[in-house]
């Protein structure tokens, strides 16, 4: 019997480290959130342009996002696919993260752009 309870002190005290260890590897991080767009063909500037606003806004009024930035693409190199936007927006940890994808005025923005997207790219990840 003080075995079993042995192991299980042990089992809970290795669950316990390893939640630490996660949380410290992310403590202190950035969890970047990229979204590259290609806009259709029939998608007019003003179109393009309330979308960008829209989602520049998401920012102010989504408190979990830490920080965001949007740019066009300027690379020489011609291997864009034709995605012409990237909208970056950092959060302190996926849970964060993944609030910010379920939240009412994110869900809105997507009902509002997603039938302007031609193509979409989303990548994820933490700064190193």
């Amino acid at each position: 019997m003080r075995t079993i309870s042995k192991i299980i002190i042990l089992l809970i005290g290795i669950t316990v480290m390893n939640t630490s260890n996660i949380n410290a590897q992310e403590k202190g991080k950035m969890l970047r959130h990229v979204v590259l767009i290609k806009f259709k063909d029939s998608s007019s500037p003003a179109d393009v342009e309330k979308i960008e606003k829209a989602f520049a806004g998401l920012s102010k009024s989504i408190p979990l996002i830490n920080s965001f930035e949007w740019g066009l693409n300027n690379s020489p190199e011609n291997l864009n696919q034709g995605l012409t936007h990237c909208f970056l927006a950092s959060f302190s940890s996926e849970k964060d993260r993944d609030a910010y994808l379920i939240h009412p005025k994110h869900k809105d923005f997507v009902a509002l752009a997603g039938p302007h997207f031609d193509k979409v790219t989303v990548v994820d990840y933490w700064v190193k």
